[in-house]
């Protein structure tokens, strides 16, 4: 937009906001932050601000926008969570002792990678800040969460996997290199961009001293690289002290369960993938934690289960533990729902932003730790005693914060009244002066009164005017015309002051200032010393986080009678008795899931799962996934007796899922799943494919899941779940001796309603029951009983020939008649001529918007056939 010539304070602003062309910038003027020019403009309407102008009488007015600075964060945070940046510009000096322009510069860059989590979020939500770097092996990522301090790094060999990491991790923003690679970087950033992360670049330069002591337990230098151009970034724009940023911890993904995103929404991991809500998933099921620690933990836990059966174990046992020590397990619980997020309340310490109440918070946390610290201290578990023992409560730090911080401060750290009496000589000192002028106040008050006969006379305090005497205008004439200085005239009274008067306001106004100065400073010495103690209160914070989740999971195991799983050895055998899908079953009432076994002898690799539709097979192959899950986090399991092996990968395919803005219709998005499982899947794999082939022909369909039953059982030999509706394949099973055929109960009782037994049995289903499952959805009866009619002529006539079936005749009750397709000779000439072209198609090579085109054009060709005959 045009410009006038700049002020000093425009010129000033342009050339922050040319640092920052990306970012709203707050520009602090007295006691407001002011949005101008384009900010301004959207930022009014974004905020619902009032938007106004700049030298509305010049040519070229400047919208402006302002924002109280009271009440700036809460601005902030919405812009934040919608995507932008903030840069919080604040004055550099005093403007009443700067000599000409005040200076200001940006003192930080608030965005969403480095947003801390304010009171109406989620504690149990960690907010992550990534790094992706290209290297000559793939992929380089490294992350950290602001709030708590957590950096981690991992490699990856594709792009595929660290943008599915990425979506793991629910990374907010992620930072690439600034360099001259442009495809690459465009590219980076669409992809990223798509996946709704926030992209930003940064120059890499020589690491700090600071950013060396943090990379140093990296050995890979790609990894060091990434992590170095993360911290960077972080640095340059929170420009305050990080000391609580942990050393960088590597990890191998490998090193884990994996399962990419795909089956993490399939299976309702961490959110339920209809509602998109934490209700309705395992996560949602199984976490009882205490604590925002505890439940970023057991988060971190499900998304990232264990491969070790030893580091399971560990788990396992102290989880075995808590169940068989109620009275530690509650004791333990009741502390916790006194503790804090220690983690944040760290961090908050460590960056300078910890206010008095948060210290309080500190202090209630750590005088919780010893009553939990005796409780396990006096368990019979030798693991629960260790745990206790290793327990630091920090009284130490917990007696400083009792002793010197009032038990109810106020939220400002500037105005007094955080320190408690006895603690610090000078503020005792301060407060005696005050109350002696207070004392001083009430006689003076009460001598004036008797001096003058104003009964209603009264001494009090406004901040423009400082101290006064006030009398009401009908008693003016009571006072002697030159006892009081006048100064200041109201509706009903006059207010006066006195030489003696303002001499004590001189005195309460410098002892209030001083002690309201060294009381922020004895509170910046006490949160200094929280400060120094950094490292214990991180230590403490993992270990109290570890015995909530284990605590909890105690818990669920106890409400849901679940098991402790073991593990085979080798990979050759599922023995589940009983299994139950966790979430389903929490939904019903009691005893009314139906429980079944997964049995996978030493000579079974693959299930062919038949039945109808909504007999349970899905739920069957879930059950499975999540037991396995459960199993490895280090959990028991919903089943009567577990033993698994321990798996390296989960894939599945469910549900019918398109991905139109990429050109993929669903049959696409199935092979490319189908294909992603038999490329990566090892024999240590579990595999679930839920009707694969029926987004094309029967007989297309029942060949690739024919060939892919066939490749998975002579190439791959996971342990694989694969349900279909082509009974045609349940002979695979006669032919293969890894495969074995399974179903999902069902009977038709005599008036022909279909019952769902949801019992997996042993052996191919006789049919699939799709007539009766329509009949239960309420279609209309005369079509049912043609659909039957149909069936039984296709079933007579084993053809796969369209029968002529008898119209139904139109009834209340038709959705619409029957309208022959071809009647006349010359129809059906023309018409073959449209489906020779469709025979000629390569449909799964066709874009959705080229289907359409193609679609329209074969309409418009028998369309003019017809009119031509």
């Amino acid at each position: 937009m045009p410009k006038n010539a700049d002020t000093p304070m425009m010129e000033q602003y342009h050339q922050i906001k040319k640092q920052y062309p990306d970012a709203f910038v707050f520009y602090r003027l007295g006691d407001f932050f002011e949005l101008f020019e384009d900010d301004a403009i959207l930022g009014a309407k974004l905020l619902e601000l009032t938007l106004t102008s700049r030298n509305k009488n010049s040519k070229n007015p400047v919208p402006m926008a302002g924002i109280p600075h009271h009440a700036a964060q809460n601005y902030i945070d919405i812009l934040v969570d919608q995507g932008y940046k903030v840069a919080i510009v604040e004055q550099m000096e005093d403007p009443a002792a700067a000599k000409g322009m005040v200076k200001r510069d940006v003192v930080q860059l608030v965005t969403p990678g480095t947003k801390l989590n304010g009171q109406g979020q989620d504690g149990k939500e960690n907010n992550y800040l990534a790094a992706l770097y290209p290297c000559p092996t793939g992929f380089s990522l490294s992350y950290l969460d602001l709030s708590t301090g957590e950096l981690k790094v991992t490699s990856m060999t594709h792009l595929a996997d660290a943008l599915d990491e990425l979506s793991s991790i629910e990374a907010k923003e992620v930072v690439l290199l600034r360099n001259d690679e442009q495809t690459t970087q465009l590219h980076l950033a669409d992809q990223l961009g798509q996946r709704g992360m926030v992209v930003s670049h940064e120059e890499l330069g020589e690491a700090s001293a600071t950013i060396s002591y943090l990379i140093n337990p990296l050995d890979a230098s790609e990894q060091r690289l990434v992590t170095t151009l993360l911290l960077q970034y972080l640095f340059e724009t929170q420009r305050r002290n990080l000391d609580h940023i942990v050393p960088a911890q590597a990890y191998e993904r490998l090193a884990y369960l994996r399962f990419n995103q795909a089956t993490r929404l399939n299976l309702d991991l961490v959110e339920n993938a209809r509602t998109k809500k934490k209700s309705g998933s395992l996560l949602g099921l199984i976490d009882q934690s205490k604590t925002a620690m505890g439940g970023r933990l057991l988060k971190q836990w499900l998304l990232r289960p264990l491969r070790t059966v030893d580091k399971i174990n560990e788990r396992l046992d102290l989880l075995t533990a808590f169940t068989e020590e109620f009275f530690v397990r509650g004791t333990i619980q009741d502390q916790l729902k006194s503790v804090y997020d220690l983690e944040r309340l760290a961090a908050r310490a460590a960056m300078g932003s910890m206010n008095a109440r948060e210290l309080v918070q500190l202090k209630r946390s750590l005088r919780s730790i010893p009553a939990m610290k005796t409780a396990l201290e006096a368990a019979d578990s030798p693991l629960l005693k260790q745990a206790g023992t290793s327990l630091d409560g920090l009284v130490d730090l917990a007696d400083l914060i009792e002793a010197a911080i009032v038990d109810d401060p106020p939220i400002s750290v500037r105005e007094g009244d955080l320190i408690k009496d006895g603690y610090e000589p000078a503020i005792d000192q301060y407060r005696s002066v005050l109350k002696d002028n207070q004392d001083w106040l009430a006689s003076f008050e009460k001598s004036e009164r008797q001096a003058t006969g104003i009964s209603s006379l009264k001494v009090g305090y406004n901040k423009n005017f400082g101290y006064f005497l006030e009398v009401t205008k009908a008693n003016i004439p009571k006072l002697a015309p030159d006892r009081y200085e006048r100064r200041q005239t109201l509706t009903n009274a006059e207010r006066f002051v006195t030489p003696e008067l303002k001499e004590h306001e001189s005195l309460i106004v410098e002892a209030q200032a001083k002690r309201t100065e060294r009381e922020y400073q004895v509170f910046t010495t006490v949160r200094d010393q929280v400060k120094a103690e950094i490292k214990r209160l991180q230590q403490l914070a993992q270990q109290v986080a570890r015995l909530d989740v284990l605590a909890a999971l105690a818990d669920v195991a106890e409400q849901r009678n679940y098991v402790r799983p073991t593990f085979y050895q080798n990979h050759a055998q599922i023995n589940i008795r009983q299994g139950r899908h966790p979430v389903i079953e929490s939904l019903l009432g009691p005893g009314e899931f139906v429980a079944n076994d997964v049995i996978f002898d030493e000579k079974t690799n693959i299930q062919l799962i038949t039945g109808p539709n909504m007999a349970g097979k899905s739920t069957y192959m879930r059950e499975l996934a999540l037991i396995v899950v459960m199993a490895q986090i280090g959990s028991f399991v919903p089943a009567d007796q577990a033993q698994l092996p321990v798996f390296d990968q989960i894939f599945t395919r469910i549900g019918a899922n398109d991905d139109l803005v990429n050109g993929q219709s669903t049959f696409m998005v199935e092979m490319a799943e189908a294909n992603l499982a038999l490329q990566e899947a090892s024999a240590h794999s579990l595999i679930l494919f839920d009707e694969l082939g029926r987004g094309t022909a029967t007989y297309d369909g029942m060949a690739l899941a024919q060939a892919i039953i066939e490749y998975l059982d002579q190439h791959i030999h996971a342990k694989t779940l694969f349900s279909t509706h082509y009974h045609e394949l349940t002979v695979l099973a006669d032919r293969y001796a890894d495969i074995e055929n399974v179903h999902v109960g069902a009977e038709v009782d005599d008036q022909g309603k279909l019952h769902f037994l949801h019992q997996v049995q042993k052996g191919p289903a006789d049919r699939s029951y799709g007539i009766h499952v329509a009949a239960l959805a309420g279609l209309p009866q005369p079509l049912i009983q043609n659909a039957t009619t149909i069936l039984s002529d296709l079933e007579a006539g084993g053809s796969q020939t369209v029968p002529v079936s008898k119209p139904v005749m139109p009834t209340a009750d038709n959705l619409a008649e029957e309208i022959p397709l071809f009647t006349f000779q010359e129809e059906q000439d023309a018409s073959q001529q449209v489906l020779k072209q469709l025979d000629e198609l390569k449909i799964n090579e066709l874009t959705p918007l080229e289907a359409l085109n193609t679609l329209n054009q074969l309409q418009k060709m028998r369309l003019d056939n017809g009119q031509n005959s």
